[in-house]
């Protein structure tokens, strides 16, 4: 699904992704750990075509995802631990995302609702002004919507309360089969249970590369 090759990355004089090689199959749950800087989001950039190879290679399900970006993310879906500053509202934004993406809009409402979002009651809301929770909330349900081959978590808990992630990761555990799942995380204890891969950087480096 995910084949990373010999891949470097500077910014300016700093070292940011050091000689990396992965590949990701589908039906792995990946845990991709590492303390701040260790290259982690970099990676995820990479494989989400933000950002160009200084040297080596990404490829996505064969395709290189810098020039062939928009192929590339019709297979992918994404959670960043930041929400983006949208302003559109609620309704506005599903329509978007059905419209762009061929999502159905009731398995938004569908996977919403399953972590006690209530879309209908919020629907003229500014997605910008909604708490942190509920914009995470919402993301999520449009990531599951979307049913991506592979999907990737950037701390998709960080902004929920503990009843939300157990539902999140109630959800995620009968949705992952067949998929490629890729969590950036802090709390290996809460993927544990989920995930078939541990994966730590350092340094821009990957030190350690574990099946479980």
């Amino acid at each position: 699904m995910i084949k990373i090759n010999d891949l470097c990355k500077i910014f300016e004089k700093a070292l940011s992704l050091d000689h990396v090689t992965l590949d990701f199959s589908k039906g792995d749950a990946v845990a991709l750990m590492g303390a701040n800087g260790a290259g982690k989001t970099t990676l995820i950039r990479s494989i989400l075509g933000y950002y160009h190879p200084t040297s080596g290679s990404v490829l996505v399900k064969g395709l290189n995802p810098v020039k062939e970006r928009t192929e590339v993310l019709k297979h992918v879906s994404f959670v960043p631990q930041l929400p983006p500053p949208i302003k559109l509202s609620l309704g506005e934004l599903i329509y978007y995302v059905c419209q762009s993406s061929g999502v159905e809009e009731a398995r938004i409402y569908h996977y919403a609702s399953a972590m006690k979002l209530d879309i209908k009651a919020n629907l003229g809301k500014s997605f910008f002004k909604l708490s942190g929770g509920m914009k995470q909330k919402l993301l999520i349900a449009i990531s599951l919507a979307k049913e991506s081959e592979i999907v990737i978590y950037d701390e998709p808990t960080a902004n929920l309360d503990p009843k939300a992630r157990d539902d999140f990761y109630s959800l995620i555990q009968e949705s992952k089969k067949e998929k490629l799942s890729l969590f950036v995380t802090h709390r290996i204890e809460e993927v544990e249970s989920i995930v078939n891969r541990e994966i730590y950087m350092d340094l821009g480096k990957v030190v350690s590369d574990e099946r479980c």
